[in-house]
């Protein structure tokens, strides 16, 4: 019976049953490939064993150690007798500390990569010999890649850009949370150092809890609110389209799909000119004896977060009206029809056929909507930049969202270790809550019983 491929086996049961060659190249990369006439692959995996030593012992320890330290000597002056007055001398940069030192971990993680690699090319060698297989050649195995098993190949593009653009930068603000990156602490003036879960507590039950706290209440209830009422609007404003009699349905909806076609902020910014103290809204009402002072619509707290809830809609019920649309224009004829002939009236047609399957389709969306919200910038920051402002709260004003509170914390503040907690804060709940409403929907019990 033939043996077990060992490129399935664990590097230790591959280390136990392998050659002296497989067991020497667990610390001399590539050897038992140049021992097989792998000549390429062997010096390849030599080739990066010496480049990654060489770059530990000059930077990579050098860089860990830093990650560790974040810097131990300030910027300042020292007299220079040569020059007979005081010079700036360069200090450490923690920023810059940080980063390299980031790097350098990912670095060591891809080099256990090839590590790996190598030892379960050395164990695939020692099989082959055992089964009296050919060993393919560096040729060989390269027209795998680029055929067989081309699908991996092309993955090692977007994987890298993953790596580089999103893990790096996700690595470098998790860790600014545990740092004293601050406006007290800028580098490369200053050096911050490691403080551990501190900042998480000042947000949590320190001084920035009242006003994080607040903020979080909004941003649910803005969350919330933003999302069911474009949805319920979208959903009435279907049905009213789709209803028989309705004349010109193509114009009617063609009107409302317009306000897609024009770009958000554009819209916003309109909204917000018409919305001012001295604005046409408050002009139009002034003029017609309806009010006898400018409504406060963006100044106010309560009027603007009201304010601010119907410009969403405006922005927002085009979409659901269309989704909408769609699953009402393919529900089954025949179901429809069976329920009127069993006596159902239209709003119970609505309520037990068509509703359902609306919310069946559009749950993912529904949730995709509500995280969206909860990280909505343009909207908020367009339409009142976070105003009106409260003193009792640290860097933020009454309409702020985390994102927009997270936004003024670094720009404004440089509290960069405030904004990163926000941020994973932030990060958590939309994550958190996306799943546990997700797994409750029927599209996904749906999805897991196909």
């Amino acid at each position: 019976m033939a043996s077990e491929l060992p490129m399935t086996k664990k590097i230790g049961v591959i280390f136990k049953e392998g050659s002296s060659l497989t067991k020497a190249s667990f610390l001399i990369m590539g050897i038992r490939n140049l021992a097989s006439k792998q000549l390429v692959k062997g010096a390849l995996f030599l080739i990066s064993e010496i480049a990654f030593i060489l770059f530990m012992a000059t930077k990579g320890v050098q860089a860990l150690r830093g990650l560790i330290t974040l810097g131990t000597n300030t910027q300042g002056w020292e007299f220079d007798e040569s020059l007979g007055f005081k010079v700036r001398v360069a200090g450490d940069n923690s920023m810059l500390l940080l980063i390299f030192g980031i790097c350098t971990i990912l670095l060591c993680f891809g080099m256990f990569l090839v590590w790996r690699a190598n030892v379960k090319s050395a164990g695939k060698i020692d099989w082959l010999n055992r089964e009296k297989k050919h060993i393919p050649s560096f040729v060989e195995e390269v027209h795998d890649l680029l055929d067989g098993r081309f699908h991996l190949t092309l993955l090692a593009i977007p994987t890298a850009s993953i790596i580089f653009f999103t893990v790096l930068p996700l690595l470098y603000m998790i860790s600014i949370a545990f740092t004293s990156y601050d406006h007290n602490h800028l580098p490369p003036k200053n050096l911050f150092d490691w403080v551990g879960v501190s900042n998480f507590g000042n947000v949590l039950s320190g001084n920035i809890s009242g006003t994080f706290f607040p903020l979080l209440g909004w941003t649910l209830i803005w969350a919330t609110l933003a999302t069911f009422t474009c949805f319920f609007f979208g959903v009435v404003l279907a049905v009213l389209l789709n209803a028989k009699g309705v004349v010109g349905k193509k114009v009617l909806r063609t009107l409302f799909v317009i306000t897609m076609a024009i770009p958000p902020f554009v819209s916003l910014l309109v909204m917000r000119n018409l919305l001012h103290a001295s604005g046409p809204v408050n002009t139009l009402l002034l003029n017609a004896g309806l009010i006898t002072s400018p409504v406060p619509f963006l100044t106010n707290g309560l009027w603007a977060k009201m304010s601010i809830i119907f410009v969403n809609m405006w922005i927002g019920i085009p979409a659901s009206m269309l989704i909408t649309t769609g699953v009402i224009i393919n529900l089954p004829e025949e179901q429809l029809e069976a329920a009127r002939i069993d006596g159902a009236n239209s709003f119970q047609i609505f309520r037990n056929i068509t509703f359902p399957q609306i919310l069946t389709v559009m749950a993912p969306t529904l949730i995709q909507q509500f995280v969206g919200n909860i990280n909505n910038f343009n909207v908020i920051y367009l339409l009142t930049g976070g105003l009106p402002s409260n003193s009792n709260y640290y860097g933020a004003g009454e309409t702020d969202l985390l994102v927009t509170w997270l936004y003024k914390l670094t720009v404004d503040n440089a509290d960069y270790n405030l904004a990163s907690v926000i941020g994973i804060i932030t990060f958590v709940l939309s994550a958190g809550l996306s799943l546990i409403v997700y797994t409750r929907t029927s599209s996904y019990k749906e999805g897991r019983n196909a």
